[in-house]
C-alpha cells in the first residue's frame, strides 16, 4: 500500500537529510522506523504524507502518487505527530465536529465514530471541557481519534507514544494492534524499543539518513549476532554512523 522508491530530500546543496531510501509496507503490516535524532525518521514521514516534497524519488501511496492525486492521498491517509497543536479554546466534541465535517463524513457516522472512538479512550467524561484544561495523554489521544476519524487504510504515526504514562501508552499500542487487525497499513516511527519489538512486523534502522538495515526483530538480531534487539540496534548504529 506503500512504495517508497530511492526517495532523497536535500535542504541546501550541502547537506542531504534523506539519501536513496526506499521500502514498502502492505496492507495489515506495521512497518517500524527507528533512529536517534537528526537520522531522518520525521522528515522521511512528512513527505510520505505529503506534506514536503522529496528532491527525487516516488512515493506511491495506494496507488496514488501526490503529483497528480494529492487530494485522494488525504482522504486516504491519517498522520499524527507529537507536534500536532490542539486549539486549546476547543473541546473535544467541537474539533471532533470540525474535522467530520472537514472529510465530509455523513451524520450517522459520526455520532457512531465519535462514539467508539470517545469509548475507547475514556475521552467521554471530558467531551466538553477545554483542550488547555485535559492532561497530556488526554490531549495525544484526542489527536489519534481526529487522525483517523475518516477511518484510512494508511496510517502514518510519529512517536505517538512519547511522553504518555503506561497506561495511556498501552491504550495506544494497543488500538495500533486493532487497526493492524483490521488490515490497516501503518508505519511507525518510534525510539523505544519495546514498543518497536511488540508492535512491528518489520523495521528500517535509519542512520545518516540512510536504511543500515531492515528485518523483522528476530532478523536484525540474528544479522548481528547480538543478545537482543536494543543490542542489535546500537551494533548497526555504531558500525553505519560516519562522525
Amino acid at each position: 500500500m506503500i512504495r517508497v522508491m530511492d526517495v532523497h530530500k536535500s535542504y541546501t546543496k550541502e547537506k542531504e537529510t534523506i539519501k536513496g531510501v526506499s521500502f514498502e509496507v502492505k496492507k495489515g503490516e506495521i512497518f517500524g522506523l527507528l533512529g536517534p535524532n537528526g537520522a531522518g525518521k520525521t522528515t522521511l514521514m512528512q513527505m510520505i504524507a505529503t506534506l514536503m516534497k522529496p528532491t527525487s524519488g516516488i512515493i506511491v501511496i495506494d496507488g496514488l502518487t501526490a503529483d497528480k492525486d494529492l487530494l485522494e492521498i488525504h482522504k486516504r491517509i491519517g498522520f499524527l505527530t507529537n507536534e500536532i497543536k490542539l486549539d486549546p479554546m476547543s473541546t473535544p466534541n467541537r474539533l471532533f465536529d470540525f474535522f467530520a465535517e472537514l472529510y465530509d463524513i455523513p451524520k450517522e457516522q459520526l455520532y457512531q465514530r465519535r462514539k467508539e472512538s470517545f469509548e475507547r479512550f475514556g475521552i467521554g467524561p471530558f467531551a466538553d471541557k477545554r483542550i488547555n484544561e485535559l492532561s497530556t495523554g488526554m490531549k495525544q489521544k484526542i489527536s489519534i481519534a481526529i487522525s483517523l476519524i475518516h477511518n484510512p487504510p494508511i496510517i502514518i504515526f510519529d512517536e505517538p507514544t512519547n511522553g504518555l504514562d503506561i497506561l495511556t501508552s498501552k491504550q495506544v499500542t494497543d488500538y495500533l494492534m486493532d487497526l493492524k487487525e483490521q488490515g490497516h497499513a501503518i508505519i511507525l516511527s518510534t525510539h523505544i524499543f519495546s514498543v518497536a519489538e511488540a508492535l512491528c512486523d518489520e523495521i528500517a534502522i535509519l542512520v545518516d539518513g540512510r536504511i543500515a538495515a531492515q528485518g523483522s526483530v528476530k532478523e536484525l538480531v540474528d544479522q548481528t549476532g547480538a543478545e537482543n534487539f536494543e543490542k542489535a540496534f546500537f551494533k548497526i548504529y555504531v558500525d553505519n554512523h560516519v562522525e
